[in-house]
């Protein structure tokens, strides 16, 4: 991990989580936010960690996950530039409850409890931005126990692929490279049976997966 460095009003103006600040905030943050640098493979927070700090993401790309003492590993969620993590042990005083690990060399900006407390106090869009990013988490952990026990493999892979998919000339495309193993481990199944239904999918013509991209087909949304 390389040390901090520098921070500017212009930067924290791109981050999402921040846009919703006056001028005169962003000045003030760029004396308290850290920039900080981290190769692949490195794990940011652990779960049981003591919650200290909110992470933005800048560049690269990390997951969320948990794992078991046996080393079985579930992943929760995949991060990358514009995102944030961290703030829920802000807001309840808890232990991280999952840890992040970086998929590929990535720069975040850290931002401590004392001042992320300060900032949702003196602005409330902030505060309501930070509230509108947990409803969401939550919807999305009710959409994937949903998944878990409603649908089958292949409509828990089609699902993953609509999430994780944007438009792309006109297209659904999921441009983020996308392991087998990586997909195993959020839906919760064999890195075999995720192999197979990807062949199968690619087969009957849903998918095409080529040049390192999945290109979805229209009839896949009649299996989400």
């Amino acid at each position: 991990m390389a040390g901090p460095a520098s921070v500017s009003t212009l930067l924290l103006r791109n981050v999402p989580l921040f846009s919703v600040l006056p001028d005169s905030q962003l000045t003030l943050l760029t004396g308290v936010v850290a920039r900080k640098s981290f190769s692949r493979g490195t794990t940011i927070i652990a779960v049981g960690d003591t919650t200290e700090s909110l992470y933005i993401v800048i560049s690269g790309r990390m997951k969320v996950m948990m794992s078991d003492d046996e080393g079985r590993e579930v992943i929760l969620a995949m991060l990358g530039p514009g995102e944030y993590f961290g703030e829920m042990g802000l807001v309840d005083d808890s232990p991280r409850s999952a840890s992040v690990v970086a998929l590929e060399a990535c720069e975040l900006l850290t931002l401590s409890k004392r001042d992320f407390n300060s900032c949702l106090q003196d602005n409330f869009e902030l505060a309501m931005t930070v509230m509108r990013g947990l409803v969401k988490r939550l919807r999305e952990a009710d959409q994937k126990i949903g998944s878990l026990a409603l649908m089958d493999v292949y409509g828990r892979v089609a699902r993953l692929l609509l999430e994780m998919a944007e438009t792309v000339d006109g297209q659904k495309v999921v441009t983020k490279k996308l392991a087998k193993q990586d997909i195993a481990k959020m839906i919760g199944a064999s890195r075999e049976m995720v192999s197979r239904v990807m062949k199968d999918l690619q087969t009957a013509g849903v998918i095409d997966a080529r040049a390192g991209r999945i290109y979805l087909k229209e009839n896949l949304l009649a299996m989400d």
